[in-house]
């Protein structure tokens, strides 16, 4: 078995080359990037001549998140529609409400009406048959009056 005369751990030269087969195998960030159209560039940007590589690369990642702060704050407004259909929900649901108790408000004023007019017409039926009920005992009275008066005259 024979060494090597230097360790492979400083081998400088050894390293360099081993770092850059192993860089040359990772795709570069243009190809690593999946082509899922919510990562994809949107197509109001436009990259410009002469931008470096590394500002295009980061200009694309600010707008990226842009884009998806953007998606949300329309998700957002969509839920929100959400929410105002299902209030115009409740709106509506009220204001049928609204109309039920205004009937059932009417009807117990007729209901009341009803009852008020006929506890008044009670009070003048009773009001009659005492006012009748006097005469008649008033009547009784004159008549035995009268009777006990023919008979002290005829006694």
């Amino acid at each position: 078995m024979t060494q090597s005369p230097k360790p492979p751990i400083f081998d400088v030269i050894d390293i360099e080359r081993e770092i850059e087969e192993e860089f040359r195998k990772i795709p570069t960030v243009r190809e690593a990037q999946p082509t899922a159209p919510d990562l994809a560039m949107p197509d109001y940007v436009e990259h410009r001549a002469g931008a470096t590589e590394i500002g295009k690369l980061s200009a694309e990642a600010v707008v990226r998140e842009y884009e998806a702060a953007a998606k949300d704050i329309e998700e957002l407004g969509a839920e929100l529609v959400g929410h105002v259909k299902k209030c115009e929900a409740m709106t509506r649901d009220a204001l049928t409400v609204i109309e039920e108790l205004k009937e059932t408000a009417g009807r117990y004023r007729e209901e009341a009406k009803r009852v008020f007019l006929h506890i008044e017409n009670c009070s003048l039926v009773t009001a009659e048959v005492r006012k009748t009920c006097i005469e008649m005992r008033d009547r009784i009275a004159a008549s035995a009056e009268g009777e006990t008066k023919a008979k002290e005259l005829a006694s």
